[in-house]
Formats: structure tokens, C-alpha cells, sequence
């Protein structure tokens, strides 16, 4: 095909237009303050949209047609953890911009914005009858190419701390970062010809920014970028039309193109034929209506309230929830009521997402770098996409915005990211029938409901449904979904009849041309747990076969329970199995219960997976942190991202492993416990084109906590405190 120079650039201009609206589709983000807009002259993809956005955002509250409006401009902090205010990033921006190290430098982009939350022993000491304490913002940001961390005090209008990164990598990725990286090799001659060449039109290309890791001195000192592209032809699904063994390497301060590979020449891109997934798609004849319509309902309205705007308190919880670009959510202070005393007991000062590790199985060329830190390198939160009223979150949930600042410092709306409900599935909380044979005509049940938080992350093709459940009997559930679009690989292939048996896939043939590749995801949390006071300790539990001596009893085995107080951290690295079994708690040894148990709570894992990666492979260094199942350390202020604070492109040098290699004293401490929750995905046809949500979880329960059981003295439900919706007559 021969195309002239005008015409390629006119073709430019159109796709880059097709990119923007893309962007703006899949990064919904707009600027939150009317009088702070975004500057026009800029190159702001928010500038030709800015009338779309407002500063106002709707809650949905009890009936997804009435919205409650509220105005951010106006919001002012109440608690010592409450996220930084649209008023507090404008006036973080006004500081940090005026600084002689901001206004001499050539370039400059903000990478995080967030509260730096005051010291721990203020904030337990802090109560809702005070001020709140001096307001500080942590700021990352990157300056003449170098990064640097600062510390804003916005009592005094004044820089406090100025530190240059010293680990190695860069900063997360600003959500600009990305989108000019798919803008990048539109500029190059070499990359339109290509994609020409492979028989995609310009205007239907999309292109994904994908993260490359660290595997040695090429990507050394410069902050780089590989860009894959699909086609959209035919199908809002491109992910399953990838243009394969073409990798675009992007210099992101630059903008340049550093170096393309062109490997895949010989293999068809994959049909779009079933590649749809929207609902509107499918004709009336197409649709599957397997259910009635259902609903809970809540006459009386929810049974929680959002103090506030963060201050959620329900049942016998309590605890403060926010929005963290990185993080996701964070969930703070979190305290159970003792029903026998009536006092709010501390359980969690701090709890969220601290890091994903998402390996891919290829190694060849253009797959062996997808090794992806979701967390670190694209921010967790900044990929949450606004919850869908009664299919992400049902009818009474309440939404929570986030409110994040752009590269610029300009604050901006992520709307309806967390939703808070209550949910009742027909689940039992406690129950009991007697026998006939003892003559007590006794049957006792109390339902279970309970609160969940949730948010969900579009990191590109993958949605992860994270939830925070709360019970009334004091356990914190903490569950991962994960849903969305296969990353796929193209292939000459169209049946499984054609592959010789000494080929390697990779994965698993899902459809004509289309390979799903085996990954795994690990999602690793950090949960500082205060047990009734910030001072506890880790004890493995271990169940053991004992044996009975000769004539002691019929039985020959039994199990007995071993405790052994972890002394420091490498006594606290565990690796779960399945036939070596321990329970693991987390006790303030100086709390004891009537009888004299030490107060506790207890992670009770449920299904996982663990690494098998090699130790000295590049992309487990870097996830070190998935070696162990769980891990403890002590309490400190910067040890809170387990891949490091500079993730991007780093070595593995500022890790949870590192960390804890340092076998610090861990009992009677300020403890941290961190748990990775693991899945391994060797994909099947069912993942095709959108994939089922599969999900696992882990808990963390009380364990001699309480007296009695907690929950003893709750009503069961009877028919007049429910309501009476009238159905559709049942054939």
C-alpha cells in the first residue's frame, strides 16, 4: 500500500483525536475545582472536554433515581486521616509550585499528592472533641528527571522536608505518563508503516502502556515504557485483537520512540467475531433472562452511617475509610464494641492494599517483561473506575468519591469510587435445633448481615473487586474478585489438532488465532493490628500428631496445639501447608481474659497460591514480597509498600523481603502483619471473551477476644419486622 506523507499525518491527527476520546472513556477524570481548571494552553487532554466535568458529583444514596449532590470545593477535614481536600491540593500545588527548586527547574510532574498522616500516637490520641491536627501533604514528584519526595506543611505554607529518592526506580506512573505513551510512536514513521503493513487501519488502532520491569543495564538511568497495540475494528473488545510481536519502546520523559520490534509478521490477527460483551449487543433472541428481578430491601433505610464523609459507623463498628490513589482504599481505626462493657476495642489502625505482583508464563520477546506491580506502577486507585448503581453495589449503598491531584497538582473528582452496603445472601450467623430424642423443643437461629466497602480497579483489560466485610461477631473479611478480559496472544492456530506436542503455548488455546497465557496475581495487604493497644505479639500455633502410650488408650493418635511466640521477624516468615497446619494470632499479652487467655485475633487463610518463580528470577526480585504467605515486622511509618516506595522499573532493593531480613524484635511490639492472597490462572474457554468473577479470601477473627460469643443477645427476625413485597404469582 502506498500512502503519501499528507495523508499519513492527516491519519495521525485523526487517531490521536480517537486516542483522547479513548482516554478520556477509560480515565474519567476531571478537575474538581472551578476556579482551578486545568490551563487550556496546555496539552491537557482534559481542555476540550472540561465542559463535560463538574465540580458537584452525585451520591446515590437510596434509589439510584434521586442523587444526592455534593460540592467538594466546600469539604474541610474533621479527622486526622482524612484524605487532603480540594481546597488542601490547590493550596499544596500553590507551596510546592513557588518552590526555587519547582520554579528553576525544566520539567516537573507530580506523581502522588496524598495526606502525610500525623504520627500514630497523635492520632490514637486524638478524639472527635478536638481540633484536628496541623495538616501535612506527602508529595512525589519528578524533577529534571530525578525523583523527589517532600513533605508540605500547609499550617505554615511551607516546604519542611525535601529528600531525593535514593532507591532505586521511579515513581508510579501518572495517568498523563500513560497516555502519552500511547501517543508516542504515532510520531514515528517506522511505527505507522508497520501497522499499515499489517493491515490495520490507523484509525482503528489502540494502544496499551505496559510497565517493563528490570532486567538490567539497558533500562538503567532513563525512565522507559513498552507500547503494544490491537486493533479496534469490529468489536469494543481490542484486547482480543492483539497485533502480536510488535513492542513499541517509549522513552516517557522524551516522548520518543527508543526501539521497535517486529517479531510476529506471520501470525493473523484474531477474528471479532464474539468478541462483543455488551449487553445492548445481543438481540432479545441472544439474551439468557435466567432470573426474576431481586432485591433487598430496607424499609427502615441502612442500619450504617458515613460521619463526615469518612467516619463509617454501623452495628458494632466503627472505623474511618478513604480513597488512596495508590492504595485503593485504606480502612483506619477500625474498633469493635464489647457487648458486655460496651467499649469500643481497637482491632485495626490501618489496613489496604499495599501491592499487586501479576506474572505472566511467556518468556519469550515481546511477553517475558509482563511482570506488573499495579499498585506501584500504575496506582491502584487511580485506575478505579466509578461503581454501577445495582449491578456493582445494591440499592441502599451509599458512594464515596476519591479526590486525587493530576501531574499538574489540579485536584480532580473520582466519582462514585467505593461503595459501603449491607448485605444479607440467606448466610447464618448462629444456630442450634435439639433433637426430638431430648424432648426441648428448641430451635434458635440468628441471620447473618453484613458491611461491606468495596471499590474495583480497571487496571486495562483485569477488574479486581476488592471488599472489606465486617460481621457483627467481630471478623474482618478481606476479599479479592477478579473479573474483566484476558490478556491474550495471538497465534497461527485455530485448533488445539494442530500443535505439536513438543510446542510450548504458553497457555491455552481459547479461540481461533487467540491464546490465553497462565499468570498468577498476588495481592498483598498490610494490616496493623492494634489488639486492644498498639503493643502485641505473633504466635504460630502449631497442630501436631501426638501418639498415645501403649494401653493409655484406644486411640493411637491425636492433636495436640503447640503455641511458640515469634521472637523476631525471620520467626514470623511463613509459608502456609496444608500438612504441616498452624493457626497464627496476633495477642496483647497483657490483656487476658477472665479466665486468662491473652486477647487475640486470628488470619485464617483461605484458598491462595505461592510463587514459583525462581528467587533470582529479575521479576521475583522485584516481588519479593510474595515469598511468604505472611510476614510480621515492627511498626515503621515508611515501611509501607512492600514492592518499596519507587516501584517502577526498580531492583528489589526496597522490599518487604529486605525489610524483614533485618530480623528486627517483634514481641511485645508495634506489629505489623502482612498477608498475600494468591491465584494461579491457567485460562479456559469459559474466560472468553470476558471472564466469569472468580474470588478468594481471608479473615481475620477473634480468638479468646471476647468472653462469650459476641453476638449471644441479637433478635432473630420475625415477619412483622420485614416488609411484604408483593410478587408475581409463582406457576
Amino acid at each position: 500500500m502506498e500512502i503519501t506523507r499528507s495523508s499519513l499525518r492527516l491519519m495521525v491527527l485523526i487517531l490521536c483525536g480517537l486516542l483522547l476520546i479513548f482516554t478520556l472513556v477509560q480515565y474519567p477524570y476531571a478537575p474538581s475545582d472551578k476556579a482551578e481548571l486545568l490551563d487550556c494552553s496546555t496539552n491537557s487532554p482534559w481542555c476540550t472536554f472540561k465542559n463535560r466535568f463538574q465540580l458537584s458529583t452525585s451520591k446515590i444514596l437510596k434509589n439510584p433515581a434521586q442523587h444526592q449532590t455534593r460540592n467538594h470545593a466546600t469539604d474541610v477535614p474533621r479527622h486526622p486521616l482524612d484524605p487532603l481536600t480540594v481546597t488542601e491540593l490547590n493550596q499544596v500545588r500553590n507551596i510546592i509550585l513557588s518552590h526555587p527548586f519547582f520554579t528553576t527547574a525544566s520539567s516537573y510532574s507530580l506523581h502522588s499528592v496524598v495526606l502525610e498522616e500525623p504520627s500514630k500516637p497523635l492520632v490514637l490520641r486524638w478524639t472527635q472533641n478536638e481540633p484536628v491536627l496541623p495538616r501535612k501533604a506527602s508529595v512525589v514528584a519528578i524533577v529534571d528527571g530525578k525523583s523527589h519526595v517532600f513533605t508540605v506543611d500547609l499550617s505554615i505554607n511551607q516546604v519542611t522536608r525535601h529528600q531525593i529518592g535514593s532507591q532505586t526506580g521511579y515513581p508510579m506512573m501518572t495517568v498523563e505518563d500513560m497516555t502519552s505513551a500511547t501517543w508516542a510512536p504515532l510520531m514515528d514513521t517506522t511505527f505507522n508503516r508497520t501497522i499499515i503493513e499489517r493491515g490495520v487501519d490507523l484509525k482503528d488502532l489502540a494502544c496499551l502502556p505496559i510497565s517493563l520491569g528490570w532486567y538490567g543495564k539497558r533500562e538503567e538511568n532513563r525512565r522507559l515504557i513498552n507500547v503494544q497495540c490491537y486493533t479496534m475494528k469490529d468489536t469494543v473488545n481490542f484486547y482480543m485483537r492483539p497485533i502480536e510481536g510488535l513492542t513499541v519502546l517509549v522513552d516517557m520523559e522524551t516522548k520518543r520512540v527508543v526501539e521497535i520490534s517486529d517479531k510476529g509478521r506471520n501470525i493473523p490477527i484474531p477474528n471479532a467475531a464474539n468478541t462483543d460483551y455488551r449487553f445492548s449487543k445481543f438481540n432479545s433472541r441472544q439474551q439468557l433472562n435466567l432470573l426474576n428481578p431481586i432485591s433487598i430491601e430496607q424499609p427502615n433505610g441502612p442500619s450504617f452511617t458515613v460521619e463526615d464523609g469518612h467516619l463509617v459507623k454501623w452495628a458494632n463498628w466503627e472505623f474511618h475509610l478513604k480513597p488512596d490513589p495508590r492504595a485503593g482504599v485504606i480502612v483506619s481505626r477500625a474498633r469493635v464494641r464489647d457487648p458486655d462493657t460496651g467499649r469500643m476495642r481497637s482491632v485495626m489502625y490501618k489496613g489496604m492494599t499495599s501491592e499487586l505482583f501479576v506474572p505472566y508464563m511467556d518468556p519469550t520477546e515481546a511477553w517475558y517483561f509482563k511482570t506488573y506491580m499495579d499498585a506501584g506502577e500504575y496506582g491502584f486507585g487511580l485506575q478505579a473506575m466509578p461503581l454501577d448503581p445495582l449491578n456493582d453495589c445494591p440499592r441502599n449503598a451509599y458512594y464515596m468519591d476519591g479526590v486525587f491531584a493530576a501531574a499538574d497538582g489540579r485536584p480532580y473528582v473520582q466519582s462514585n469510587m467505593v461503595c459501603i452496603f449491607e448485605r444479607y445472601a440467606g448466610d447464618i450467623g448462629w444456630r442450634h435445633s435439639e433433637s426430638p430424642i431430648t424432648g426441648m423443643p428448641i430451635r434458635e437461629v440468628r441471620p447473618k448481615v453484613t458491611l461491606v466497602a468495596r471499590m474495583a480497579a480497571s487496571v486495562a483489560n483485569y477488574d479486581y473487586i476488592v471488599d472489606w466485610e465486617f460481621q457483627t461477631d467481630g471478623l474482618i473479611r478481606i476479599k479479592v474478585g477478579l473479573s474483566g478480559i484476558l490478556m491474550v496472544k495471538g497465534t497461527p492456530y485455530e485448533n488445539v489438532n494442530q500443535i505439536s506436542n513438543e510446542e510450548d503455548l504458553y497457555g491455552t488455546l481459547l479461540s481461533e488465532n487467540v491464546i490465553g497465557i497462565i499468570h498468577d496475581h498476588y495481592i498483598t495487604f498490610y494490616l496493623d493490628m492494634d489488639i486492644d493497644d498498639s503493643d502485641n505479639s505473633f504466635v504460630k500455633v502449631h497442630l501436631e500428631k501426638h501418639e498415645t502410650a501403649p494401653g493409655e488408650s484406644p486411640r493411637m493418635t491425636y492433636l495436640k496445639a503447640t503455641k511458640h511466640v515469634a521472637k523476631t521477624e525471620k520467626d514470623a516468615q511463613i509459608k502456609l501447608k496444608l500438612y504441616d497446619p498452624y493457626e497464627f494470632h496476633v495477642v496483647n499479652p497483657t490483656k487476658k481474659t477472665r479466665v486468662g487467655n491473652p486477647v487475640g485475633y486470628k488470619v485464617v487463610s483461605s484458598g491462595t497460591a505461592a510463587s514459583l518463580l525462581d528467587l533470582d528470577d529479575p521479576p521475583q526480585k522485584r516481588g519479593a514480597f510474595t515469598n511468604n504467605q505472611i510476614w510480621v515486622t515492627p511498626y515503621n511509618e515508611s515501611e509501607v509498600w512492600a514492592g518499596g516506595l519507587f516501584v517502577y522499573q526498580s531492583r528489589g532493593d526496597d522490599t518487604l523481603q529486605v525489610w524483614s531480613d533485618r530480623d528486627r524484635s517483634i514481641e511485645k511490639k508495634d506489629i505489623v502483619l502482612w498477608y498475600t492472597l494468591g491465584f494461579h490462572h491457567i485460562p479456559c474457554q469459559e474466560d472468553f471473551p470476558i471472564m466469569p468473577t472468580v474470588s478468594s479470601s481471608f479473615d481475620l477473627k477473634p480468638v479468646n477476644f471476647f468472653e462469650r460469643n459476641p453476638i449471644l443477645r441479637v433478635p432473630p427476625n420475625v415477619e412483622n419486622d420485614l416488609p411484604v413485597c408483593k410478587a408475581a404469582a409463582s406457576n
